[in-house]
Parts: structure tokens; sequence; C-alpha cells
């Protein structure tokens, strides 16, 4: 959360000249409900469903594309092992410290709801980052980096790499 995923990943994809598809979007379009709504009324575990199919759906495209997914999708082993089969997996990543300060009082973020967002970023900091480390092929620090430059960090990386073919195993 407050990592720039969905910021950065427009512009990207602007940079890229494809599309942009960010996930929790999708699922509210699809839903016909918030996000908060979602997790308040059917909890978080109907929410990382639709998360996954929804990132199942975008990976089966087989077009280039930039996905913008929501910082727990790699809770689930599955969808690690589609993100990397799919392409290139970016890991925005700050401090704690400076996601709480862009994520306090954001009333859009139901797993903030009722906690201190300092604490809860630690938290999900250290559950994420092994997970991230293991799927990510590049961590690009979005701390004190401007878009345009965690945008040309990430172009000059994948530049590097050349085209992916998603249907390689």
């Amino acid at each position: 959360m407050g990592s720039g995923k969905s910021t950065i990943g427009r512009h990207l994809a602007a940079r890229l000249r494809v599309p942009f598809a960010d996930l929790d979007d999708v699922i509210v379009q699809r839903a016909g409900k918030s996000i908060p709504d979602i997790f308040a009324e059917d909890g978080e575990c109907v929410f990382r469903a639709l998360e996954g199919e929804e990132l199942a759906e975008a990976c089966a495209n087989h077009k280039p594309q930039v996905i913008g997914t929501g910082g727990g999708i790699v809770m689930s082993a599955p969808n690690r092992e589609r993100m990397k089969k799919a392409g290139r997996v970016i890991w925005l990543d700050a401090s704690p410290e400076i996601l709480a300060d862009r994520i306090r009082g954001d009333a859009n973020r139901p797993l903030l709801k009722g906690v201190d967002p300092l604490v809860k970023s630690r938290e999900l900091h250290r559950k994420r980052s092994p997970l991230y480390e293991e799927c990510a092929n590049l961590k690009a620090c979005t701390g004190e980096t401007q878009i345009e430059e965690a945008v040309d960090t990430i172009m000059a990386f994948l530049s590097e790499l050349g085209p992916v073919n998603a249907n390689s195993d």
C-alpha cells in the first residue's frame, strides 16, 4: 500500500505504449462495489479470491501490458507462479515509514481500518518482502524516488532483458 503501483504502472504503460490494467479497478468494476465494501460485506478471503481470478485472466491475455496488482497478491503461491510465468515482476518497495505517511487517513484501504498505519505497514512489509524477493525480477525503491526516475529505472531494466515470451516455461 502506497508504493506507487497504480501511478508508476500507468506511467510505465504509457512509456511502453501498452495498456495498463489496475486489478483493483477491475475488481471494483466487476463486483459493482468498492474494495472497502467487498472487505466489509464479503471479507478479505473473497477479495483475495477475486484478485486471483482477475490476475489469472489478465495473465492469460498474453498481450504486452502492465498489470498493477494489490500488494497482497504475493501472499498466494499460485499468484506468484502465475506472475513469474506471465512476464517481468517489478517490486515497488519503500520503507514502512514512508508508506505509512502516504496512506495515513486513506479510507479506501480496508486493511488500515482501526489500526496504526505504521504498525500495519511494518507488519505487511515483514510478511510480504520475502515473497516479493522470491518472485520479483527487479526491486525498484520508490521511497524518495520521483515517478519518472522510477519509470526510467524500470525501463532500463526491461531494455537489458529484452522481450518476454509469455508462452515459454
